[in-house]
């Protein structure tokens, strides 16, 4: 899956995942392989990526918007 996560002053990451869990305003969800499309708002709190290589890395948030459509998914943060 292709992740990208995008602030108004710059991108903060763009690469290739295998699975991310987001804070979303009705709760915490896990977007992975072949989810289906989707549209949600982002609260306050901390967004887990697990990159293709395994690596884990964590990208705080105070809200946002995330779309995922055909294993592409874009967070507006």
């Amino acid at each position: 899956m292709q992740l990208d996560i995008l602030t108004p002053d710059k991108a903060l990451f763009s690469g290739d995942v295998t699975s991310v869990i987001l804070p979303g305003s009705k709760g915490q969800f896990e977007i992975l392989n072949s989810h289906a499309a989707i549209v949600s708002s982002l609260d306050k709190g901390t967004i887990k990526v697990k990159t293709a290589d395994g690596k884990t890395q964590l990208f705080e948030v105070s809200g946002g918007v995330v779309e995922v459509q055909d294993n592409k998914i874009v967070v507006l943060a």
